[in-house]
């Protein structure tokens, strides 16, 4: 049995190194987001939180650029390295959840294929360590269930509050962990012990740093991610739950989606520990994310974290249906994976830059800002954090870049000193322009993909001094 299982993961291992260095290949020839700049803002400043998540994510930043400089493999380069650990403890959870079934394989195949893992693995966002963290705490528990050595809490503990460390969300992992013991008489009996309670207490430890944080910026994260509902439409509901499946069908891609929706529908009737599991980890965040709906829109990559156990779902049907399915899932979603990596490195498909989510996020970066160091302003500045974060990142040389308001105030950055005009290049006209300039436009080659106000703008009050790339 030793054998077969080392014959059959040592073309699996291979093919994941060839992966793992196709994604730092992508890391390193792709621009930066804004989303991306804007957290390695972060990491040049380090703190306990941040105004819109914690800090797991500079922490991973800053790890990056330490060892490879400052470019754009130094901020990604944690990304595909967690993605190839991850899916080695996902297929150690499968095997170890279903024993002899290759279901940890079959599971760290499909999720390499979605769209989640080819895509969030090359670019450095929260969900990045998010999913990581995730995908170990999964692999801790189903240690505990292989062997009840309740000393895997204490791993399990440490797991989860590194999740909540990287974003929010990560509480829906431990609440769903919590409802799987207390739903069982059986697994019940394992809160008896202290050890389940010893590492709710790590978890709480590992997170009270971004608590710490809060309690002196006047919990400014949590109202802002606690304070998205708006109020509830019906038209505007049904929209929003069209965009959340549909966005689900295309990250996890249209073969997967439905062996994953499958596998869960059969778990229901399995009803051991494992599968249970797998349903809470999947159907809690699920259902959170279907009642947000109900008041505002879901963005896609929030509900990522159900990908790992649904593909673990996918992954225990029936033999003959995998043997059928299996190939095309892979073979499909592969194909979506470099479709999109081709579409942002070189834009084979005729696609408006206006229309393209990769040259809206990506493209003419640096070519957009060049014109506006010559002259050289005073200042450039901004009312749109992502550009302001790419102006930082790639902006004019020498040129000063200021920014206003909360999300900055609280990053302790220089506060400038002095006065003067400089300019502003916003989405939106700046209520504060002085005299307009007109309006340009930032380009995939010659194609637009985006339109910007451009207008002479004095220091704003408070402004603080943004870092230089």
């Amino acid at each position: 049995m030793a054998r077969q299982v080392k014959s059959a993961a040592s073309p699996w291992l291979l093919a994941l190194a060839s992966l793992t260095a196709l994604r730092l290949l992508m890391a390193a020839l792709l621009p930066l987001s804004p989303d991306e700049a804007y957290y390695w803002v972060w990491s040049v400043h380090l703190q306990p939180g941040y105004f819109d998540h914690p800090p797991m994510v500079a922490l991973w930043i800053r790890a990056g650029t330490e060892l490879l400089g400052t470019n754009a493999l130094g901020v990604r380069l944690l990304g595909p390295l967690a993605a190839a650990a991850g899916s080695v403890l996902l297929w150690d959870a499968g095997e170890r959840m279903f024993p002899n079934r290759h279901v940890g394989l079959t599971a760290a195949a499909l999720f390499n294929a979605t769209l989640v893992a080819g895509v969030g693995s090359v670019l450095m966002t929260p969900d990045t360590p998010l999913i990581f963290f995730w995908t170990t705490c999964i692999a801790a528990t189903a240690r505990w269930l292989a062997s009840r050595d309740d000393r895997w809490w204490l791993a399990i503990g440490v797991m989860a509050g590194a999740a909540l460390l990287s974003k929010y969300t990560g509480l829906l992992l431990i609440a769903a962990i919590g409802l799987w013991l207390v739903t069982s008489r059986t697994r019940r009996l394992a809160l008896l012990s202290p050890w389940p309670w010893l590492g709710l207490a790590l978890a709480g430890a590992v997170f009270a740093p971004d608590v710490y944080w809060n309690a002196t910026h006047h919990w400014v994260s949590y109202f802002k991610q606690g304070g998205r509902v708006t109020v509830f439409d019906a038209g505007r509901s049904a929209q929003y739950l069209a965009e959340l499946v549909i966005g689900q069908f295309g990250l996890a891609t249209p073969v997967i989606f439905g062996l994953a929706a499958l596998g869960l529908w059969r778990l229901r009737r399995v009803g051991d520990d494992a599968a249970s599991l797998l349903l809470w980890l999947t159907l809690l965040p699920g259902a959170v994310f279907v009642e947000h709906v109900l008041s505002g829109r879901v963005e896609p990559n929030w509900p990522a974290i159900m990908m790992m156990p649904a593909c673990l779902a996918a992954a225990t049907l029936a033999p003959l249906s995998l043997q059928k399915w299996l190939r095309p899932a892979l073979g499909v979603g592969f194909a979506c994976t470099l479709a999109v990596y081709a579409q942002a490195l070189a834009a084979p498909f005729p696609i408006p830059a206006a229309r393209d989510p990769a040259a809206l996020q990506l493209s003419g970066w640096p070519e957009f800002f060049a014109p506006f160091g010559s002259p050289k302003p005073a200042f450039i500045t901004s009312e749109d954090y992502t550009t302001l974060s790419e102006l930082a990142w790639t902006g004019p040389p020498g040129v000063p870049i200021i920014a206003a308001g909360t999300r900055w105030h609280d990053l302790s950055l220089p506060v400038v000193s002095g006065t003067g005009s400089g300019l502003s290049v916003s989405r939106h006209l700046n209520g504060a322009c002085v005299m307009p300039l007109g309006i340009s436009s930032r380009k995939r080659g010659d194609d637009p993909a985006m339109s910007y106000y451009v207008c002479v703008v004095n220091t704003p009050p408070d402004a603080v001094r943004l870092p230089y790339r």
